[in-house]
């Protein structure tokens, strides 16, 4: 039994908190969070776990082998580094870090320490974001045009993250890990409408090799919750909405052509093609429970994580560019060295 310690029991800690206490490989032992009434309501649903304001307990706990951050952003590298030099292995929520600095630094800890460091990038581990991977890698939807992912709902407002900090991590890591490959470019637009320093809705813009595009819209303003990704290729196109309850995946057999040969303008015909729409079969078994059963098993065989610190310095580096490009009237910053 690996004993699990959790800094962080506000928004997201309390889902790491329960899986870890259901999972049979780990011993949920201590959490840590300033707000006693959150503690309190830990220890209501969980009595055998020990509470603590003092976030070193948990890394001081020499039994405490697992520490998992789910806290605000610019306290990861703090945490994260002293648990690692403290030899823990370290689950940090996304994103890693605050800049890619601090998360290339905390890559450096772990290698100097030998242990693991995973990033909670939760949908590389959703069922229908591997089948999304697989018909990719297929070849069935031809070569990949464009990626449009839309991430939108009605707050939560961040105090000290902007939507793009906030929201775009996750279809990020997706676009990523469907392409296997990384952006040559990023620009955003983005406006602050509620908060002047803060802004809550933007687009996100990623140029790849050749003509491939990514855009990843994200808003804290929008009435509808909306969890969608389309992936456009020659052959077909595959949309994925994460707010339908079974029909997660859909492929369109449609698509345009453009003649091979034509003499005159008259000629030049586009053919659009209208096929039939599949919808494969996806389980639905909770991703964050198959995310962290893979960090015990790569703590136990050696193996590296799937969404490890490179990982996370990949997407920290996409946000900062974002960041750069707000910051500049929306100029396109380049992220090849």
């Amino acid at each position: 039994m690996h004993k699990v310690g959790v800094i962080g029991a506000g928004y997201w800690g309390p889902n790491l908190i329960r899986n870890f206490n259901q999972m049979n490989r780990t011993d949920m032992r201590m959490v840590a969070d300033l707000d006693e009434s959150r503690l309190a309501h830990m220890r209501s649903l969980y009595p055998d776990i020990e509470t603590t304001t003092d976030y070193k307990d948990v890394i001081d706990d020499e039994e405490i082998e697992i520490v998992a951050v789910a806290t605000p952003v610019h306290t990861h590298f703090s945490f994260a580094s002293e648990a690692l030099k403290a030899g823990k292995h370290v689950f940090v929520e996304k994103p890693l870090a605050a800049s890619s600095d601090e998360a290339a630094n905390l890559v450096a800890i772990a290698s100097d320490q030998g242990r693991k460091l995973m990033v909670g990038h939760t949908f590389i581990y959703t069922a229908a974001v591997r089948k999304m991977k697989e018909i990719v890698d297929s070849g069935e939807l031809g070569e990949i045009y464009y990626i449009n992912s839309q991430r939108l709902n009605l707050g939560l407002f961040q105090p000290d993250i902007n939507v793009v900090w906030d929201l775009a991590p996750h279809d990020i890591s997706i676009i990523l890990f469907l392409l296997d490959q990384e952006p040559k470019i990023v620009h955003t637009t983005g406006k602050a409408h509620i908060n002047p320093s803060i802004e809550d809705v933007a687009v996100l813009t990623m140029e790849f090799n050749k003509q491939l595009v990514a855009f990843v819209q994200t808003s804290w303003l929008d009435p509808d919750k909306v969890r969608k990704m389309t992936v456009v290729g020659s052959k077909k196109m595959m949309v994925f909405d994460d707010v339908h309850p079974t029909e997660k995946i859909k492929i369109y057999d449609k698509g345009v052509e453009q003649p091979k040969h034509y003499d005159t303008f008259t000629e030049f015909h586009y053919s659009y093609k209208y096929g039939d729409i599949v919808i494969p079969k996806v389980d639905g078994r909770e991703p964050l429970r198959t995310e962290l059963s893979h960090f015990v098993d790569c703590i136990e065989s050696g193996e590296i994580p799937m969404t490890d610190g490179s990982k996370g310095v990949q997407v920290v580096k996409i946000l900062e560019a974002s960041q750069k490009s707000l910051r500049q009237s929306s100029k396109p910053i380049s992220l090849v060295e």
